[in-house]
């Protein structure tokens, strides 16, 4: 099908791109950006005025919850979530059951998400069997298979010598170890050590459970040269180390989640369980370090860590409530909305989510690299169509994804979000439209 994407606000932050023209789509492609070629006859049609035309978004962290936890969430229905909130590209960790470390299992995952045609499914391989941090898997048949990188999930390796041998094979092969740096005793509480914590009588995960497991990171990237990804920092303190670690030019990326960038501890008022996150919403001085990292581009990339969990499994005491939160339908209105408040302009806003999370993954992308995150022409047609001056709210049963617990639904904050998705396209097919 031929696409013309008329009269709208065309941003690509990766050239600097920003001016209202057309875009014209035919075979996947984007085949021109402004005036479209005479033979050029567009079988559909879609009016962009008043709207931004910008590359599909990037999101670094989102659990799909298939296979083995249906019942929280299917892919049909996930995907369906992230190209309502204009995401074409997603990164899924391999915490899935049985976990994401056989090729057999990538290549049915990737297999079933083209068949759906939603959005683009980028899995991470699971660095060892089972995620039980004893034996490592074997990463290039997991590569081969599909995998851009390999993690832990939120399992700690405790044996540091398994984790300094994976990165020593990882770094051989030019592959990337996805980390989220958490000391595997330290941070088994539920909430963030604190007065909030002290006061709720809840069990509490240190600031230092970030910083030791994050300095033992880069002291093994230190010897071992291993490009790492640290996912979803969400202290000062860990902030400032992965400062000093960039400015020593280590080969480490980081981003950070839409929920600590936004929240703080004290948003858990009276034990919600909408708040029993991971990693656990922090002080405001921790949230306003990751925002100002964000900005001035410390911090790579903005994440929803989509998380669907079931009500049965939410709607418990908060500290035995299973943390995480829907986050796909809302990444790009709490990306604006923060790109709003740290004054940046609209490009730099966008880039957070598009072209900086596809630098992360770097070649993983294979021929997807030079296009994905970016609205070029004769690059893949991975396109979000938005209203930037719409405002809405979020009604947890009007959201697509089968989870629907969100620590931003209305009746909880009372907050109005900014911009709304009016077009997805993937691969130059219509994924999702609005109304």
């Amino acid at each position: 099908m031929k696409i013309l994407v008329r009269n709208g606000r065309v941003i690509d932050p990766a050239s600097g791109r920003d001016e209202v023209t057309d875009l014209s789509i035919a075979a996947g492609r984007i085949v021109a950006i402004g005036q479209a070629n005479a033979d050029f006859n567009a079988s559909r049609s879609i009016d962009a005025t008043g709207c931004v035309v910008a590359p599909g978004l990037v999101d670094l962290a989102a659990r799909l919850r298939e296979p083995g936890h249906e019942h929280e969430g299917m892919l049909e229905s996930e995907l369906n979530a992230a190209a309502a909130g204009g995401v074409t590209s997603l990164v899924c960790p391999p915490d899935t059951d049985p976990t994401l470390d056989e090729p057999g299992l990538v290549e049915m995952l990737k297999f079933r998400a083209r068949k759906l045609s939603l959005c683009r499914l980028f899995p991470l391989g699971a660095l060892t069997r089972g995620l039980g941090g004893e034996v490592l898997t074997e990463m290039a048949e997991l590569t081969e298979a599909g995998c851009v990188g390999f993690s832990q999930a939120e399992v700690a390796v405790r044996d540091t010598l398994v984790l300094m041998r994976a990165l020593q094979y990882a770094a051989t092969f030019g592959y990337t170890v996805w980390l989220r740096p958490q000391d595997g005793w330290l941070g088994q509480g539920v909430a963030a050590s604190g007065a909030v914590a002290t006061r709720l009588g809840l069990s509490g995960v240190p600031v230092a459970a970030e910083t030791i497991a994050l300095q033992m990171i880069l002291e093994l990237v230190r010897t071992t040269g291993a490009r790492v990804h640290l996912c979803r920092l969400s202290s000062a303190a860990g902030i400032a180390l992965l400062r000093r670690a960039k400015a020593e030019g280590l080969p480490v990326t980081a981003d950070v989640s839409i929920n600590s960038l936004h929240l703080t501890d004290v948003d858990i008022g009276f034990f919600n369980a909408a708040m029993r996150l991971t990693p656990p919403l922090r002080q405001g001085a921790d949230r306003a370090a990751l925002r100002e990292a964000l900005a001035d581009g410390t911090l790579d990339a903005l994440v929803s860590d989509h998380t669907p969990v079931d009500a049965d499994e939410k709607n418990l005491p908060f500290g035995e409530a299973e943390p995480g939160a829907t986050g796909l339908e809302l990444l790009l209105s709490l990306a604006l909305k923060w790109g709003t408040e740290a004054g940046l302009s609209l490009p730099a806003t966008l880039a957070r989510v598009t072209s900086e999370p596809v630098r992360v993954l770097g070649d993983a992308l294979g021929s997807l690299a030079s296009s994905a995150g970016r609205l070029v022409e004769g690059g893949v047609a991975d396109v979000c169509v938005f209203d930037p001056e719409a405002t809405w709210t979020v009604v947890p049963g009007a959201l697509r994804s089968q989870g629907r617990h969100t620590p931003f639904a209305f009746d909880a904050t009372g907050m109005a979000l900014p911009g709304r998705v009016k077009a997805t396209l993937v691969a130059g097919t219509v994924a999702y439209e609005a109304g």
